[in-house]
């Protein structure tokens, strides 16, 4: 389904360990420019670990990871200048609590020399606008709903132009009714053009926004396919038990 879009990200036999315990144990696989792909899979599996070896949040232990086809892993390597290309959005939004929502978005931008001032500046307005929270422009985190600041960390990650970014549970922290205004502004995003890798538990924006559905168990993507053959035609048996074990836990929450 890929074969005429460019590679963006490779990943080679990744593995990463913390002293005896193996999380990821070999994982090869490749991403495309404009792909969105959801990573699914049981609590502790190595979801949340995949994704920060990917912007050298955390070094694998093994394996390699290339950005268009130039190993992100060599000594020479810039962590910030990855870090620009391939941005993150956090759990926990991670926002600077003695900033506006205004200079979040600004402060690396300018910090780090990508643009002036003032064109950070114009950039944070903008994006902003494009969250739906031009009138929180000087609001505090304290200030704002757990999905204002959530919609505050997007607007700052877009905010260094990345080529990809990486969503880890960006929704798990959030009040039920803020979960949708933040989906909102991720379905827009993909349907920019946006390259995205999103671990999630909502499965709807699994099945309705992603191209492309990883399933993680063990440490290693055990199924990896598009979203109708995902969920309708499972094939791992690990996943089939997965996916039955949500069914029966959304019947309870209905029930």
């Amino acid at each position: 389904m890929n074969a005429n879009r460019e590679i963006l990200i490779q990943v080679k036999d990744l593995c990463k360990s913390y002293g005896e315990k193996q999380i990821l144990k070999g994982i090869s696989l490749d991403i495309h420019k404009g792909d969105v792909v959801a990573i699914i899979g049981p609590s502790g599996c190595g979801k949340s670990t995949f994704l920060r070896q990917l912007n050298l949040l955390e070094k694998p232990t093994s394996g390699d990871i290339r950005l268009d086809g130039k190993s992100i892993l060599a000594k020479d390597v810039s962590k910030p200048e990855i870090r620009k290309r391939v941005g993150m959005v956090f759990q926990q939004f991670n926002l600077f609590k003695n900033m506006t929502a205004l200079k979040n978005i600004m402060f690396a931008p300018a910090k780090l020399g990508v643009l002036s001032k003032a064109e950070a500046e114009a950039k944070a307005k903008e994006l902003l606008e494009r969250v739906g929270l031009s009138d929180r422009a000087d609001h505090y985190p304290a200030q704002l709903s757990g999905g204002q600041q959530q919609r505050i960390a997007i607007a700052r990650a877009l905010a260094m132009n990345p080529e990809a970014l990486l969503f880890d549970e960006p929704t798990s922290a959030l009040d039920p009714e803020m979960v949708g205004e933040v989906l909102k502004i991720m379905k827009d995003l993909a349907k920019s053009g946006m390259t995205m890798l999103v671990v999630t538990h909502e499965m709807s924006f699994a099945r309705e926004v992603a191209n492309r559905v990883l399933f993680f168990a063990d440490g290693i993507v055990k199924e990896d396919g598009t979203p109708e053959e995902i969920f309708d035609h499972p094939k791992d048996a690990r996943l089939q038990e997965f996916l039955s074990a949500l069914k029966n836990s959304l019947a309870l929450e209905i029930a």
